[in-house]
């Protein structure tokens, strides 16, 4: 690990730009899905686990714009598919995330996964 070393009795001045968190961006895109508005996420980090879950909510009906230095627009309005399906889900434990989402505007969801065969959930 990168150490600072900071020894005298001077003031600190200057900025650092601080990396985007998978495990952060991961709950903030399914969480686009609780919006009919478009939602700007910015910072999004070019990961394997963030491109499978944009082609998760693609799948889904998200439209999904990417900008520039890791923004990213994700318009929710015309969600139609409420599925998670095995293909998408099978290498990220993570695609368990839009199912709160989808249950909380939908009241219902089904996403697919590797630990468990086939879970449906509705909300009464």
């Amino acid at each position: 690990m990168d150490q600072l070393i900071i020894t005298g009795g001077h003031p600190l001045n200057g900025s650092i730009e601080i990396a985007g968190a998978k495990n952060a961006t991961l709950p903030e895109l399914c969480a686009a899905l609780l919006a009919a508005e478009p939602v700007t996420l910015t910072n999004v980090p070019a990961l394997q686990d963030v491109r499978t879950m944009l082609r998760l909510l693609e799948n889904m009906g998200v439209n999904v714009t990417h900008g520039d230095d890791g923004c990213v627009v994700l318009n929710a309005q015309a969600v139609a598919n409420l599925e998670a399906p095995y293909e998408l889900v099978k290498t990220m434990r993570a695609s368990i995330l839009v199912l709160g989402p989808l249950l909380a505007r939908f009241g219902r969801a089904r996403v697919f996964s590797t630990w468990w065969l086939r879970h449906r959930f509705t909300s009464s």
